[in-house]
């Protein structure tokens, strides 16, 4: 089994996974078509940078020809900008107290502020975006999450990652629901919903899918310390946002004065890691590091991205893993609204989600809901059945699962290339079968049937003399 592993000893955010990701040999022209397709006047810059000893990919986001600013160094500017406006000789004094020399610096000099979320030193004034009376350009910030849809959902990118974005966005709009005690639909994104976040959102959902992995895990996470300006005032690190976002996953703090994880970088890695542990044992194939903007003396401020194959111990034939089963009974339940709860379920990050006729008490028919899941996203999916159902009661219980071990390869039809998972058991492939969205995306564009891709992808898997025994483990 294919599998990546997210190091985030130094935090996340979206644009440190888009540095890995490139730095893994993510192609850089996918991810640029894919912002340019976004149509939103943004264009990608990247760049190789040292973080304390470690060589990593940088990636700035510009938007209409300029570098977006963090919300921290927006909201100082703005501050500024009000205080000008009030009175200039009091503004003038602030900058002589605030911009006083240092071993000879000029004022100017003296204003490249770190920025206290990514490290950066800030734009001087004169660089930084001028918005009209210090507000935010309305093309960039307070979007609401039904136009931020209808942006993804005319890109140019194909349907998988369409929806994990959407999903990632989704997850930040219900984090921010709760914190402010409101509707999903009435939440507009003042710093999540910048371009800057749109375009980190949407090229990690297309950069994750080719990097072609069975399951993305991640460590826990370092979320830093001290505090942080956002909309609302100042909050602690990390901000209620992350921490809602967090819920039920693993964090710790290093003592580093910084916010180290974002809100969108939350909304990431809580969207697209299956789950959270050290590192997994594995064949490592290559490794890829993406770098915040601040240098942090003595630690490297860069996530890592390793993929690999997936080891198992010594003499077993499969793995075997904790995983927890939901349950609820339902016989009053619109049946239309059965296969979007399954969806809404999987996008989720549920293992399995499905339904089963049963004939329940006083002879009524009905279905048994049915979710496998990961322990740690059990309370999260339960309020989603509680929410989306009419049940009045969710039952629970961990089991064992075992599973074989697997791996993918790609075959290529007259159509286009389909990868094919394979699962073996003790060296010996015990089952093949094409990657169903593949055969789907081909049979949509190409306008062929839908059997015939899948079946000409087992032939040419079948005729290939492709290895299909995944690598064993070494000793």
């Amino acid at each position: 089994m294919r599998i990546a592993y997210l190091d985030c000893f130094s935090g996340m955010s979206g644009d440190m996974f888009l540095g890995a990701l490139v730095d893994a040999d993510v192609p850089v022209k996918l991810l640029e078509e894919t912002v340019a397709g976004l149509n939103i006047g943004a264009r990608l810059e990247i760049s190789r940078v040292n973080r304390s000893g470690i060589t990593a990919t940088k990636v700035d986001v510009y938007s209409h020809g300029e570098k977006d600013l963090p919300r921290e160094v927006y909201w100082e500017q703005r501050e500024r900008d009000e205080v000008s406006a009030r009175s200039p000789s009091a503004a003038n004094r602030e900058r002589e107290i605030d911009g006083h020399a240092h071993d000879g610096q000029s004022h100017e000099h003296s204003h490249e502020h770190e920025d206290p979320r990514s490290g950066a030193p800030r734009q001087p004034h004169s660089q930084a975006h001028q918005h009209e009376q210090g507000h935010p350009r309305e093309d960039s910030h307070g979007r609401g999450l039904t136009e931020i849809k209808q942006i993804i959902s005319g890109a140019a990118i194909n349907e998988t990652a369409k929806r994990t974005a959407i999903a990632i966005f989704e997850a930040l709009g219900m984090a921010e629901a709760k914190i402010h005690n409101s509707d999903i639909g009435t939440v507009h994104f003042h710093e999540v919903g910048a371009v800057d976040a749109m375009v980190d959102i949407v090229c990690a959902a297309v950069g994750a899918e080719t990097l072609r992995v069975d399951e993305i895990i991640c460590s826990p996470l370092n979320v830093g310390g001290g505090t942080v300006k956002c909309t609302h005032g100042t909050f602690p690190v990390p901000t209620p946002a992350t921490v809602e976002l967090l819920k039920g996953v693993p964090a710790y703090s290093s003592g580093i004065q910084a916010e180290l994880v974002t809100p969108t970088g939350a909304a990431i890695v809580k969207t697209l890691a299956r789950r959270f542990s050290a590192f997994p044992p594995m064949t490592i194939e290559k490794t890829g590091y993406g770098a915040g903007t601040r240098d942090f003396p003595g630690h490297a401020n860069v996530v890592r991205l390793t993929l690999g194959e997936a080891q198992l111990l010594d003499g077993a034939s499969s793995s075997q893993e904790m995983i927890t089963v939901l349950e609820a009974n339902l016989d009053d339940l619109n049946p239309q609204i059965f296969g979007y709860v399954i969806d809404r379920l999987l996008q989720e990050g549920a293992l399995d989600a499905f339904c089963v006729p049963v004939q329940m008490k006083k002879n009524r028919p009905g279905m048994l809901l049915t979710v496998l899941c990961k322990p740690e996203d059990a309370l999260r999916l339960t309020d989603l059945v509680f929410a989306e159902t009419t049940t009045l009661g969710v039952r629970r219980r961990d089991e064992k699962r075992q599973t074989l071990a697997r791996c993918w390869v790609n075959v290529q039809t007259r159509w286009g290339e389909v990868r094919m998972k394979l699962a073996s058991m003790n060296g010996t492939v015990t089952n093949y079968a094409p990657e169903y969205e593949d055969c789907r995306r081909i049979a949509s564009e190409r306008h062929v049937p839908l059997k015939d891709v899948m079946q000409e992808a087992v032939r040419e898997y079948l005729q290939s003399g492709i290895d299909k025994s995944p690598p064993r483990r070494q000793r």
